[in-house]
């Protein structure tokens, strides 16, 4: 998948569905929690800004970083995730792209 024309539209149907971080000993769940528009795009022609929040399992922790990501719906693709919360409900992690 190419990142560089991905848009919120690309992931809000996979909203509520499951990407599986990749890593060399298994594979870690997160779902696609919210795509969120923010705001408009900079120049004409430019991508909209947006930003996805995946959740994990409570107690997750993982260091800020590029992570391999697999969905059946939109194939593998390599994510930078910042940790943003981690509340009873679950860690939440956010992928924002300019």
């Amino acid at each position: 998948m190419d990142l560089l024309v991905v848009t919120v539209e690309t992931f809000a149907p996979v909203v509520g569905h499951i990407f599986e971080a990749v890593f060399t000993d298994g594979r870690l769940p997160l779902t696609l929690a919210e795509a969120r528009p923010l705001g408009s795009a900079r120049a004409p022609g430019a991508r909209a800004p947006f930003a996805l929040t995946f959740q994990g399992r409570p107690k997750l922790r993982l260091p800020q970083g590029i992570y391999r990501l697999e969905n059946t719906s939109l194939g593998t693709m390599e994510i930078f995730l910042v940790q943003v919360a981690d509340a009873a409900g679950g860690s939440q992690f956010e992928a924002i792209f300019n």
